[in-house]
C-alpha cells in the first residue's frame, strides 16, 4: 500500500522517513503548540491563522509564507478521505503530545468508521533516528481507538480553555490511552509561573545554569536540553526566553555585547546573572513583579489581572487573588 499519509512532527522526520524509502505522502505538523496562544472556539482554520501570526510575530518568518504553510497542511489534512491510510507518527515529549492532541480531536469530528487511523508513538526522537532505525518503528504501529479519540478531545478541549483548571484536573484522570501524556500535562504545568519567584521551570534552568558559570548561550541551550527528560524545546523558543531577562528593567542577564540573541548569535557572546536575577532565582524578588506578565498557555491568557502559579512542592495549582 502506497496511498498513506504520514503525518508527523516535523521536516527532519520526513527526511528521515523519505530515506527510508516509507511508501505514502508526507505532511509535517509545523506548530510549537506549548508556545503562545491556542485559544478556545476557534475552528482548525480560525486557529491556524492565530497561530500563524503568533508565529510571524516571534520573528520565526514571513507571515504570509507561514499563513500558506498551515492553508496547505490543514487542505491535506482535511483531504484524508482521498488516502487508502493515514498514519500519525510522533514522540513522547511534550511538543509532540499536544500535535496529537490536536490532529485526533480533529479526526475525533471528522474521522470516519471506514477510514484506517494508525498511530506510531514511541520514546525516541524521531529526528536522531536513522534510517535503518525509522524502519524497526512499524513493530509499534497501533490502530486508533475510540478511547484515544475521546481522550484527546477532552484533553485538546482543556489545553484550550481560558483557565487552567481541566488540565490540570486530567493529572487524576486515566489518560493511559496515550501513555505518554500524563507526563506531557505535568511538564506543561511547569511552564506557569512558580508561586515562590514567578520562574517557570524552563526560566528557572537557565537562570541556574548562567548562574553555574557557564557564559556561552549556546552551551546554556545544551545544557538546559540535559535537565529535560522528556527534550520539547527549541533552540528559537529558548532565545525569546534569554531574550526577556536581558531587557527586562532591571534585567537579569546580562550580555557581552548587546545584540539581541537568536541562533546567528554572536558565539563569543557571554552571558552574565546580575544581583537582581540572583535575587529573583533565590526567592528574594519575584519576576512577576518585575515584568508586565503577557504569557499565553494554550487557551489561558496570563496577565496581571490573571495570574496562575505552580507550586512545585505540591503539585498545585493556585490562582493569585
Amino acid at each position: 500500500m502506497s496511498n498513506i499519509l504520514n503525518i508527523t512532527n516535523g521536516d527532519c522526520a520526513v527526511e528521515i522517513m523519505q530515506k527510508a524509502g516509507v511508501p505514502g505522502v508526507f505532511l509535517p505538523w509545523r506548530d510549537v503548540l506549548h508556545d503562545g496562544p491556542v485559544p478556545e472556539g476557534l475552528s482548525l482554520e480560525q486557529l491556524s491563522e492565530v497561530r500563524a501570526q503568533f508565529i510571524s510575530d516571534q520573528g520565526w518568518g514571513e507571515h504570509q509564507h507561514i499563513k500558506q504553510s498551515f492553508i496547505e497542511r490543514d487542505n491535506t489534512l482535511k483531504s484524508f478521505e482521498s488516502y487508502d491510510k493515514v498514519t500519525l507518527w510522533f514522540e513522547h515529549d511534550l511538543f509532540d503530545q499536544l500535535q496529537i492532541l490536536q490532529i485526533l480531536d480533529w479526526f475525533h469530528a471528522h474521522y470516519p468508521a471506514t477510514q484506517s487511523l494508525s498511530i506510531i508513538c514511541v520514546d525516541q526522537y524521531l529526528g536522531l533516528l536513522s534510517p535503518d532505525e525509522i524502519l524497526t518503528l512499524f513493530e509499534h504501529e497501533v490502530p486508533v481507538t475510540e478511547s484515544q479519540l475521546k481522550l484527546s478531545n477532552t484533553a485538546w478541549s482543556a489545553f484550550r480553555s481560558s483557565t487552567p483548571e481541566n488540565w490540570f484536573a486530567l493529572l487524576k484522570a486515566d489518560t493511559n490511552p496515550l501513555p505518554f501524556l500524563k507526563v506531557a500535562i505535568l511538564r506543561m504545568l511547569e511552564e506557569y509561573p512558580a508561586c515562590s519567584n514567578g520562574l517557570s521551570r524552563t526560566a528557572h534552568s537557565a537562570l541556574n545554569i548562567v548562574q553555574q558559570g557557564e557564559t556561552n548561550p549556546g552551551k546554556v541551550f545544551s545544557l538546559y536540553q540535559k535537565t529535560e527528560e522528556r527534550r520539547f524545546l527549541g533552540d528559537s523558543s529558548f532565545w525569546i526566553l534569554l531574550n526577556e531577562f536581558l531587557g527586562s528593567s532591571p534585567e537579569l542577564l546580562t550580555l557581552s555585547d548587546r545584540e539581541e540573541l537568536d541562533i546567528t548569535a554572536n558565539p563569543d557572546n557571554k552571558l552574565t546573572i546580575s544581583t537582581i536575577g540572583k535575587d529573583v532565582l533565590s526567592g528574594e524578588r519575584n519576576w512577576l513583579d518585575i515584568i508586565k506578565l503577557d504569557k499565553w498557555i494554550g487557551g489561558v491568557h496570563l496577565t496581571p489581572a490573571n495570574i496562575w502559579c505552580w507550586d512545585s512542592a505540591t503539585n498545585s495549582l493556585i490562582k493569585s487573588t
